[in-house]
């Protein structure tokens, strides 16, 4: 993986978005925006790893930077590959599963 960063040392330099977070044996996270409108954080996943469905009170736009998952909204399930999004509504359940380990970017819009 890369230099660590705080998010403070983001600011104003370039960065690869996929080493900003390492395959660590489960569920990583690594928050890169936190403001009252909303969030970006990185997450990496490691085969059959996931999340449990659970909702959200706001929109949430997931973005594949490496790897395969399936991520399900409320009980239809979408495939997708590095290179790939879904927009994830709010209040409607959803989970996502590993098919192979993957990292993704979630940015999620408070409104």
């Amino acid at each position: 993986m890369g230099k660590e960063n705080h998010p403070e040392e983001l600011v104003a330099g370039v960065n690869r978005l996929v080493d900003l977070v390492a395959y660590q044996g489960g569920v990583v996270s690594r928050t890169i925006i936190d403001k009252k409108a909303g969030t970006i954080t990185l997450f990496s996943f490691d085969e059959g790893q996931g999340l449990s469905e659970h909702t959200a009170p706001f929109d949430a736009l997931v973005f594949l930077l490496d790897g395969e998952a399936e991520i399900s909204i409320s009980g239809k399930p979408f495939h997708l590959r590095e290179g790939e999004m879904i927009i994830m509504p709010a209040n409607q359940p959803h989970a996502l599963k590993a098919l192979k380990r993957f990292k993704m970017l979630l940015a999620m819009i408070r409104s």
